[in-house]
């Protein structure tokens, strides 16, 4: 996967410990970054997840059948 680069200010107290758990756990500050990035988006996505249940529940999202789907896209299995 490519590498893109971002450019975000942090609090000043964030910044100082991620300063601070990079050295201890001996890993750059990107790596320490990203780790609790996909962390966090593991979290969300059972959050997301939860929301999207509640809508079906609630009628407020509509699923589809799987073969109602290809039927109407015109597709054959």
């Amino acid at each position: 996967m490519g590498t893109i680069k971002k450019l975000f200010a942090l609090d000043e107290g964030i910044a100082r410990e991620l300063d601070i758990v990079a050295k201890a756990i001996n890993k750059t500050q990107k790596e320490v970054v990203e780790t609790a990035l996909d962390f966090y988006f593991d979290h969300t996505d059972g959050i997301v997840a939860d929301k999207i249940t509640e809508e079906i529940k609630n009628g407020k999202t509509k699923v589809y059948d799987s073969n109602e789907v290809y039927d109407n896209l015109g597709i054959d299995l």
